[in-house]
């Protein structure tokens, strides 16, 4: 699925996004102008050297993983990324995305098997997109980021070199999934939710300032050996909200389906922006359902507006789980996969969680080994209840959220009381470092 304004028709506004970032060191957002003004023809050398400029400048505030802070990232030359790809054959062609197409390579330098991303120039993103990606995953490392071995910019070529991901993209494996090939089971499932979260929570919680990446998507979770996912595609991520800033506002850009609804209709976008995305992408794991897919039934189509009645009855739990699971997943799990699925797409972004409850919440599921053979899903049989507020519904409370009632055992190991949990854990840490600043001021009153 490629880029398209995360809105309909009726509401489009054009697109044009910016952004850039770091680790846990200061970054500096701007991206000089002169970039988006490179010749499209002209000296091969002269070309390259102005996007090697331009990336040193922007490189010399934050610190990276190199020593000196700078772009650890590798520079190519386009005959030898052709050489690598075999002039870019069809037969090494792997996907493409609104970046442009994919290919499988060789490096010849070193045998290494990689990923080359070729920029469509008449496509949706351009040189501001491509400096971008080359600055935030040049300088940013996490396990489940994908890592950017080099880029090309000679000329008017851009193309950006990656560490091959043999098991391609999560949508590959969740949807149009070709008959002979296994689905993936429950346990796999939630690992990938829990390794992607880990992901988004490094951008929102670790990089400084926050970084909001803005196309989280099926397609851009990439899966390593043994189903490790990391995050891909940063054209689009943005520096987040510093200070007392609530939000940064943009235009608007992503994917349909994936976007939240305060940015699709406001352009003011938060981290909160992502935890919806991850939401819908949450939900597709469990349901196998496309975010938007226009052969379901009228009322089927959009992924969120179909599951959220069923949040609302627990007898309805199993219609939202992917009929290729088969039966075979714990139904305790499920209650508390769809619980976090439904904090995140909250219509309103302040009655979502942040992305570090989630993280909690999925690394309990991901470590909880469901086996299929001793306690298949479709033989377990939950207890009835009156139909009283405490009978499995979902009631609303003050703020319109969704309140989860499971069975008392359940309950206290519940995503929402995890979530509890660790708030007035965070509620103490504010009031412990807002009595030190009051101490500090007044001893420098003194």
């Amino acid at each position: 699925m490629g880029c398209f304004p995360c809105f309909d028709s009726r509401e489009e506004e054009k697109f044009n996004p910016q952004k850039v970032r770091s680790d846990r060191h200061e970054v500096h957002p701007s991206v000089p102008s002169n970039i988006s003004r490179l010749s499209s023809g002209g000296d091969r050398l002269k070309s390259r050297n102005n996007v090697n400029a331009s990336l040193r400048r922007e490189s010399s505030g934050p610190k990276g993983d190199s020593p000196d802070g700078q772009i650890a990232a590798q520079t190519f030359t386009f005959r030898e990324l052709a050489a690598a790809t075999n002039n870019f054959r069809p037969d090494c062609f792997l996907g493409e995305g609104g970046f442009g197409c994919v290919y499988r390579g060789r490096l010849q330098s070193s045998g290494q098997v990689v990923a080359v991303k070729q920029l469509d120039r008449n496509g949706l993103q351009g040189n501001r997109e491509f400096l971008v990606e080359v600055l935030m995953l040049s300088l940013l490392h996490h396990p489940n980021l994908v890592n950017l071995i080099g880029y090309c910019a000679d000329g008017d070529q851009r193309l950006l070199v990656y560490e091959f991901m043999a098991l391609g993209s999560l949508e590959d494996h969740l949807h149009d999934v070709p008959p002979d090939r296994e689905p993936l089971d429950w346990n796999t499932r939630m690992k990938i939710a829990a390794g992607a979260a880990k992901g988004l929570e490094f951008l929102h919680d670790k990089a400084n300032p926050p970084v909001i990446y803005r196309d989280f998507k099926s397609s851009n979770i990439l899966l390593d050996e043994g189903f490790q996912p990391k995050l891909s595609d940063f054209g689009l991520a943005k520096l987040g909200p510093t200070g007392d800033k609530s939000h940064v506002s943009t235009r608007v850009m992503g994917t349909y389906g994936y976007c939240a609804p305060e940015y699709a209709m406001t352009g003011q976008l938060t981290v909160k922006s992502d935890v919806y995305s991850f939401g819908v992408v949450f939900l597709e794991l469990i349901t196998g359902r496309k975010a938007i897919d226009s052969t379901q039934p009228p009322g089927q189509q959009n992924l969120v507006t179909w599951a959220r009645p069923l949040f609302n009855d627990r007898r309805k739990f199993p219609s939202l789980v992917d009929p290729r699971l088969g039966g075979h997943y714990p139904m305790r799990g499920l209650y508390q996969a769809l619980a976090v699925a439904s904090m995140c797409i909250q219509e309103q972004a302040a009655a979502r969680p942040l992305i570090a409850d989630v993280v909690t919440a999925l690394s309990y599921l991901a470590n909880q080994g469901y086996d299929p053979n001793t306690a298949p899903a479709h033989n377990i049989v939950t207890k009835e209840r009156p139909k009283t507020e405490r009978n499995g519904r979902i009631p609303k409370n003050e703020e319109g959220c969704s309140r989860w009632d499971l069975e008392e055992s359940e309950k206290e190991d519940s995503p929402k009381e995890t979530v509890k949990m660790l708030n007035k854990d965070l509620e103490r840490e504010r009031a412990v470092a807002e009595a030190k600043m009051w101490v500090e001021k007044r001893r420098q009153s003194a």
